[in-house]
């Protein structure tokens, strides 16, 4: 077993979390936010719902209610949470395994809330999302339909706070998934009149779940072989700083700003292959490189001699870009008021009334049964205008 957490952090070669300076210094202000509280989490179950969960418990809100559609996910959370020495857990803890689209969440809204947090961490945020017409309808329903129904809801009982995370594939969107995010950021900031609403675009987290270093640990407890792209860099938090920097980006955010790490972009930016090889090391491996899936396949008999087969690939599958990054060259960022922490403040593009046509005309496409995935490609242009979309007819579901 290995402490992801412990090695991403000695890696990025971080004593403590990113995050640090900017908790300690507005600590008075997250208690008096947080504290007695009532919090409602939506897809709480997962890598970086969990962690806000956390970094919410440390300053002892009265309730806490978590919904998320992964049954399995709530049950290691409750688990997780029970068994961690010194953990407070709210007297009011409900965890529900359901959509927070449905009737059902409505119900459980009005007879446990209202809420004065909502964090909303229920979305489609990987690449792989975007194989067809299938999958993508599926993305725009989790991300924007579903988004919006929960923000109608909140207009009859407005939280103090709102979040609902974003991601750094909204800035200069290649692929579906980042494209819909940045519509999403769209679609909450037409609601920043409202109540107050604030976003985070951050980094990839590493040995989140379904990420591509926690399958190298999946991977390798399986006995199976390594698969790593060579040639795709990003920026990495831990699954810790995940959750503080929504935290911060919920309690601390006026309406309508976004919210993104302040990581060096030439040496914050790092080589998965270069993680991978860090890994082995770690656990005592010798990566050795196959020319092949097949090969890798073939050849692991070598774990015996504790070497591990690698096959490194050049990226080839449509929405993958080779870098992130989290804002573009029109939007200003404010880099100066917090130690961490970038802030984009944004006005709306749309009124709520514009983003209902903009909902209906998206339905409209869906009841089309000749829709392709370019079609929906094309709409999205319309209304994000740097959308250049990288297809390249292969998606990650033919990959190892």
């Amino acid at each position: 077993m290995i402490d992801t957490n412990s090695f991403i952090l000695k890696y990025l070669n971080r004593k403590e979390s990113l995050f640090a300076i900017d908790l300690e210094n507005n600590k008075s202000l997250l208690n008096s936010s947080i504290n007695n509280k009532s919090i409602l989490v939506i897809g709480g179950a997962g890598t970086i719902g969990s962690s806000f969960i956390k970094a919410a418990l440390k300053f002892k809100p009265d309730k806490l209610v978590v919904v998320d559609v992964n049954e399995n996910g709530l049950t290691e959370l409750v688990r997780d949470l029970r068994s961690i020495k010194g953990q407070y857990v709210p007297k009011e803890f409900y965890t529900y395994p359901l959509s927070f689209d449905s009737t059902i969440f409505e119900k459980l809204f009005m007879m446990r809330g209202p809420f004065d947090i909502v964090a909303n961490f229920a979305a489609h945020k990987h690449v792989r999302s975007e194989k067809d017409i299938y999958s993508v309808q599926a993305l725009l329903e989790n991300n924007l339909i579903k988004a919006k129904s929960l923000l109608d809801i909140l207009v009859q009982y407005p939280p103090e706070h709102f979040f609902c995370v974003s991601t750094d594939k909204a800035a200069n969107p290649v692929n579906i998934m980042g494209a819909s995010k940045k519509m999403m950021e769209e679609l909450i900031l037409s609601y920043s009149g409202k109540f107050k609403i604030s976003t985070a675009r951050f980094a990839n987290v590493a040995f989140s779940n379904g990420s591509l270093l926690e399958g190298f640990l999946k991977r390798m407890e399986k006995k199976q072989p390594l698969a790593c792209p060579s040639d795709v860099k990003r920026f990495f938090v831990s699954y810790q700083e995940s959750g503080e920097i929504c935290l911060l980006a919920c309690i601390l955010g006026n309406t309508g700003q976004i919210f993104f790490p302040r990581l060096d972009v030439i040496q914050g930016i790092l080589n998965f292959v270069d993680i991978l090889y860090a890994l082995l090391e770690e656990l005592d491996y010798q990566p050795v490189i196959c020319a092949s899936e097949e090969e890798a396949k073939n050849s692991m008999h070598l774990l015996e001699k504790k070497k591990y087969p690698v096959y490194l690939f050049e990226s080839n599958t449509s929405g993958e870009k080779l870098y992130e990054e989290f804002y573009t060259g029109q939007e200003k960022p404010d880099i100066d008021f917090f130690n961490a922490l970038g802030i984009l403040s944004k006005k709306p593009s749309y009124t709520i009334k514009e983003f209902e046509n903009i909902i209906v005309e998206l339905k409209n496409i869906f009841n089309d049964s000749n829709i392709s995935k370019s079609d929906i490609v094309n709409w999205l242009k319309k209304y994000v205008p740097d959308f250049e979309h990288i297809e390249t007819g292969i998606n990650l579901d033919e990959k190892m």
